[in-house]
C-alpha cells in the first residue's frame, strides 16, 4: 500500500476509533487497514494508536499527527476535486453535528434534501446536546446556538433565537400570568429541562436572576414542551422549539420584555478557505435555507 493511502487509512481508523469501521469506510478489509497502520508506525518510529480488545485510541503523538494530517488531506482533496471535476459535482461523505431538537426539526430534513440534490454525496448526522470537537472527532460542520468562544473555526451566522417562557392558555386561565420574573418563583408551576442550577436569568444584561425549586424536572425538551401544552406548567425553551405552538396559539409567551438578548445561530467548520467542494456546496445550500426560516429571524 502506498504512503498516501496509508495516511488515509490512519485517518479513517482514527475517526472511527476502530480498524474494522475505518477499513469499511474506505472499502478495505480490516487486516489490510491494520497492516497499513503498522507499516506507517514502523516508518515513523512512533506508536500512533493504543489498542485494546474493545477500542482503538490515538496516542498523544497520534492525536497531534492526525490534527496536522487532516488539514493536509483536506487540501489535497480540494486539489483533486478541482482537477477531477468534483468541484462541479461534489462527492464523498460529510459528517455533520447539531443540537438534538434543532437537528430533528431543521437539519435532518435539510440534509435529506441536500442528498437528493447531490447523489454522489453521503452524510453522517450526529444529533447531540454537547459541543463536539470538530477536529478531534472528525466532523466537517456543526450547527451551534449561542455566543462562540474564540477558536480557529470558521463561522457563518444564519440567524438567532430567543429564550422564551411560555404556557398554554388553559394554564393562564387557572393560575394567571406572571407580570415580573420574580412571580415565577412565588406563584407558578415550572417545568425545567436538565439538571442545571435552578435559576433563570432575565433582561438583556442577564442581571435579573430568579432562583426557584421546580415542581417537575425532565431530561427532554420535547417532554417539557408537551407538559406545557397540556396546561400543567410553564417551561422555558428556545423560540425555534415552540415556533409552531406560538404561531398556532397552543402556547403563549410571557415576560417578553424581560427576555435575555437573542442567541446567535452559526454554522461552524474547521477548514476555512480550503474546505473541499462537498463542504462548500453544503454550506451554501444550508445557509440559504436556514436564513429563510422565520424561526431564526429575531
Amino acid at each position: 500500500m502506498d504512503r498516501l493511502q496509508a495516511l488515509k487509512v490512519f485517518m479513517a481508523v482514527a475517526e472511527a476509533e476502530s480498524f474494522t469501521a475505518g477499513a469499511r469506510a474506505l472499502g478495505l478489509s480490516a487486516p489490510s487497514a491494520t497492516r497499513a497502520v503498522n507499516e506507517l508506525e514502523r516508518s515513523l518510529g512512533s506508536r500512533l494508536f493504543t489498542r485494546t480488545t474493545r477500542r482503538v485510541r490515538l496516542t498523544d503523538l497520534g492525536r497531534g499527527f492526525a490534527e496536522e494530517l487532516r488539514d493536509i488531506l483536506a487540501q489535497l482533496q480540494a486539489a483533486e476535486d478541482a482537477v477531477s471535476g468534483a468541484a462541479e459535482t461534489p462527492r464523498g461523505q460529510l459528517r455533520i453535528t447539531s443540537p438534538q431538537e434543532f437537528g430533528r426539526i431543521y437539519i435532518a430534513p435539510l440534509v435529506a434534501e441536500f442528498l437528493d440534490a447531490y447523489p454522489d454525496v453521503s452524510a453522517e448526522l450526529l444529533l447531540i446536546d454537547r459541543t463536539v470537537n470538530l477536529v478531534e472527532e472528525g466532523y466537517d460542520v456543526a450547527l451551534r446556538i449561542g455566543e462562540l468562544p474564540s477558536s480557529g473555526l470558521s463561522a457563518i451566522r444564519v440567524g438567532a433565537v430567543r429564550q422564551v417562557v411560555c404556557g398554554a392558555p388553559g394554564y393562564f386561565a387557572r393560575f394567571g400570568r406572571p407580570q415580573v420574573p420574580a412571580d415565577l418563583a412565588r406563584d407558578h408551576r415550572l417545568v425545567v429541562t436538565g439538571t442545571a442550577q435552578h435559576e433563570w436569568r432575565f433582561r438583556p444584561d442577564r442581571q435579573t436572576v430568579v432562583r426557584f425549586q421546580p415542581r417537575l424536572t425532565v431530561n427532554s425538551v420535547a417532554a417539557s414542551i408537551e407538559i406545557a401544552r397540556q396546561g400543567w406548567g410553564l417551561c422555558r425553551v428556545l423560540s425555534y422549539q415552540v415556533a409552531e405552538d406560538l404561531r398556532d396559539g397552543r402556547l403563549e409567551p410571557v415576560l417578553e420584555g424581560d427576555e435575555p438578548g437573542p442567541l446567535p445561530v452559526h454554522l461552524v467548520h474547521p477548514q476555512g478557505r480550503r474546505a473541499p467542494a462537498k463542504l462548500r456546496v453544503l454550506l451554501d445550500f444550508a445557509v440559504e435555507r436556514l436564513r429563510q426560516l422565520p424561526a431564526l429571524r429575531q
